[in-house]
Parts: structure tokens; sequence; C-alpha cells
């Protein structure tokens, strides 16, 4: 008879903590887990319960295919991983790759540590140019290259521009003057939609009972990644 598995929610920061108090890792079921009961060191990272593999409002339909998904300059700071706990991130990681069947949703990749190649949530949003809301619709789970196209400029910063344009036309079927004037497309409405300070929407996670970390101001958001990316490069 297997052993009984008293799972963990322990953030990836954490779990080097986690495991010199005494957690093990189930590789099958990609989870933390505490070996018997009664190990107080581990309580801090007793399990909540599971979210459910539907959040309330999200339409799973939203944004076909592969595309460059640029996030406008003032909404920076404002994704899911940053506006939420750590343990509830890893929850939400957990729920996203679980009903992915652990594949990319864009391109079918499973996870390959061998050529760096992660299983990542990306997020996608509405934006309402009448009311000036900025609208979390869409948790989807993306492959590292797949989401390196989607976050196009980021690429361009890191120096993967070259290689996010290969799979964009790879995945999507685009020739390269097709795959050019797409990211051309997308940079033109960042640059709209950056003109625009946006509210933030987040209910599709607290109709679900996750409580939002506010990100940053508005008006400060863009000043912040300008600074940490001028950090990086001088690094």
């Amino acid at each position: 008879m297997a052993p009984e598995r008293i799972w963990l929610d322990v953030p990836f920061a954490e779990k080097d903590e986690a495991k010199a108090a005494g957690a093990r890792w189930d590789p099958s079921a990609r989870r933390w887990y505490a070996p018997r009961r009664g190990i107080a060191a581990l309580d801090r990272w007793a399990a909540a319960p599971d979210i459910p593999d539907l959040l309330p409002g999200e339409d799973r339909s939203l944004g076909k295919g592969l595309f460059v998904d640029l996030v406008p300059r003032t909404c920076w700071f404002t994704n899911v991983r940053s506006c939420v706990e750590p343990r509830d991130w890893e929850r939400l990681r957990r729920m996203i790759t679980r009903r992915a069947e652990h594949r990319c949703e864009i391109c079918g990749a499973a996870e390959d540590r061998a050529v760096k190649r992660w299983l990542e949530a990306h997020e996608r949003w509405t934006y309402d140019a009448r009311t000036r809301v900025q609208a979390l619709r869409r948790l989807i789970c993306l492959c590292t290259d797949c989401h390196t196209v989607t976050h196009f400029g980021y690429a361009q910063v890191r120096g993967l521009a070259e290689q996010a344009l290969a799979h964009l036309m790879k995945v999507a079927r685009m020739t390269e003057s097709q795959a050019h004037s797409h990211v051309e497309e997308a940079f033109a409405l960042w640059e709209e939609r950056s003109r625009v300070t946006w509210s933030l929407d987040l209910s599709m996670l607290t109709d679900a009972g996750i409580r939002p970390v506010p990100p940053p101001k508005a008006t400060d958001r863009a000043t912040i990644a300008e600074d940490r990316l001028r950090s990086s490069g001088d690094a």
C-alpha cells in the first residue's frame, strides 16, 4: 500500500527551506509533501483547498493560437504572479499545468529540462477603452518558447528576438514577412494602449477566494520597470 501523501503548498522560492524542514518531493505529482503527520516545521506550508479548474468568469477560448501579446507600459507589474501571495501562486500554477495535462496549450510541448523548456503561466487580458479597465479573463499554460513570443518586447531586451520570431513562424505557420508585420501591429497596439492609465480587474481571482496583493500604482509602474531593466543591464 502506497504511503500517505500529506500535500503541501510550497512556493518555488521556499523549496530548499521546506526540504530542510523535512518536506519530500513527489516527481510524478510534481508537488511537495510531508512524509508523516506531526512535523510542526512544515505547518506553514499546509495545503489549502485546490483551486477549481475553471475560475469564475474565465473565458478559456480567449486568444486563439500563438501571438504577440504585449502588456501596456501602464499595466506593468499587474501580472498574476506579482499580485498574489506566493502560496496562492503555487496553487494557481499547479491548477494551470494540471488542467493542461502538463503540455503547452499552444504547441503541445512538454517540459524538457535538458533544453531548459519549462511550463509557465500566462495571463490573457481584455482592455475596455471606454471604462479604461484591464480585466483578467484567462490563465493559460505555455512553454518557455511560446511564452517568449508573447512577451516579444522582453525577448528583444534579452537578445532572444530572432529565436522568438522563428518560433512564431513555425507554430503560427507564418512567413517571415507575415511574422514581422504581426510584430509591428502588436507594438502599434501596445503604444496606443500605453497612453492610457488602466484600472485593474482581478475579480476572476477574488471570486475564487484568492486575495490579490496590490500592485504598484499605475503611474509608477513604467518607471519601476525601466529602473529594473537598467539595473539588470548594468549587472
